[in-house]
Parts: C-alpha cells; structure tokens; sequence
C-alpha cells in the first residue's frame, strides 16, 4: 500500500513543525510538501535528512505540485478557511487542529465535505487525555448539576476561552440535555466570573510558562469532583494527529470531535 502523501499548512508553527516531524517518522505517510506565509526558503529538509520538500507560501502552489491525499492544518481560522476552500476545489482531504471557528465556518466545512466528497476532520484537542478528559466529563455532568471549567494556556494563543474549554461545556450540557445550573449567589454573573456557556463558567488563564491545561470542577452538597488533564509538550498530539490522517482518507464526510474516531 502507498504511503499517504502528506502537505502541512503552517509548518514552522510550533506544532506544525511536531507534525512534520511525526509524519516523517511513520512509514504509512510521506511529507511531500510544507506551507508558512514566511518561507524562509523554497525547500524544507526533512528531520530524518531524506532529502527535501517543496516550502512555499502558496497553499494552491503546493497543492498542484504535490498532489498530496491530505493537508494537516495547524494555523489560524482566517488563514485555515481559504485553506479549505482551496483543499476542496482540488479534492485533498483535511486534518484541521485550528480553533477558533465560527458556527458558520464549521457549517461550510461540513458543506464543502458533502458536496466535494472529502474527509476534513476538525478536533480542538488532538490529546488523547484531553478528549477522555471530555469524555468523563460528559458522563459526570449526568450526574452533577454545577460545574466550572479553568483552562490555561501559554499567553501566545489568540483565542480564550480555548476551543477545547468550549466543546467541553458543550458536550457536557449535550450529554445531560440541557445546561448546568448557574451559581445561587447574586452577583454571581461579574465580568470575574469567567464566560459562561450551557451555565457552566469558563475561567481563562493566559501566561508566559504554560503549555495546555484544563481542569473541570463539579460541585454537589459535601463534595466536588475534578477532572484535569495538563499537556507536557507538543508531542502529545501527534498521536492523535497521525490517526486522524490515516483515517480521513477513509471517510468522505465532516467530522468534529477525535473522539468520533476513537468510538467514544
């Protein structure tokens, strides 16, 4: 069987250059091409010294050269948009770990997926402990009618809360059926009480020395419960990145969410 080919949009990022580096090293895939608007030259020599791939700052470009299966997106919303409208028209299928999307955005992915008979899957976490972090939340949150979620990031990432707080909360009002309950103080909904989303209050904490982290906290009369799951470094979604890869190609429809591709 061929190896997936493979292009990566936003290459020099910090994940992006993890991505390039995962690809490189699993024999069922083959980095054939890479995508930053600074390019600091038109190759890239890959990690494992094999030789070098086309570097440029035009997707489209890329994307004729290349003739890759996949594009593996880590960028920013309103650069990963065009990206996929690019994707589409060439039919490549996408791995999307951007975040920061609109309701809209995600529709017209979903659109675009059907109507140009592509795999784009589109996950805020590609952690594995992240999305079993959601998963427990979700069959806690059945269970427990308050509940508040702290996420800290590094103070780089543009977007708070971050796209895996709000699928948490999301997911967690989905599986109970309708939203938490909010807190009994008066008061209670300051601007100090974080973003709140399905009743449950989203507190983002943005700072230098931070990598990924979320904790989820219920309370009930005598007890809480936390779920936590801390990120160490970047490495730890590539796992979750190759399998999204390697199964995109097999499925021509949109799909939100890694744990959809893990049966959870």
């Amino acid at each position: 069987m061929e190896p997936i080919k493979v292009v990566v949009h936003g290459a020099a990022g910090r994940v992006g250059q993890e991505v390039v580096k995962a690809v490189c090293q699993d024999p069922e895939t083959r980095l054939v091409g890479a995508v930053e608007l600074k390019a600091p030259s038109d190759k890239l020599i890959l990690p494992d010294g094999s030789g070098a791939i086309p570097y440029l700052a035009d997707l489209e470009e890329v994307l004729e050269a290349c003739l890759p299966d996949v594009v593996v997106d880590f960028t920013i919303a309103k650069a990963s948009i065009p990206a996929v409208r690019a994707c589409a028209a060439h039919g490549v299928n996408m791995v999307i770990g951007t975040t920061g999307f609109t309701p809209a955005d995600l529709k017209e992915m979903e659109s675009l997926a059907a109507t140009r008979k592509i795999g784009i899957v589109v996950a805020p976490n590609f952690a594995l402990g992240a999305v079993l972090m959601i998963h427990l939340a979700r069959i806690a949150g059945r269970f427990m009618d308050h509940a508040e979620i702290i996420e800290l990031h590094h103070d780089r990432k543009l977007d708070a809360p971050s796209g895996t707080s709000l699928t948490t909360a999301r997911d967690m009002a989905g599986a109970r059926g309708k939203p938490f309950l909010p807190p009994a103080a008066k008061g209670a909904d300051s601007a100090s009480r974080g973003e709140s989303t399905e009743g449950i209050n989203i507190h983002s904490v943005r700072l230098p020395g931070l990598m990924a982290h979320q904790e989820v906290i219920f309370g009930a009369p005598g007890q809480t419960l936390s779920i936590r799951h801390d990120t160490i470094n970047r490495e730890c979604y590539m796992p979750g990145v190759m399998l999204a890869v390697k199964e995109v190609v097999k499925r021509k429809e949109f799909i939100y969410g890694l744990d959809k591709l893990l049966g959870l």
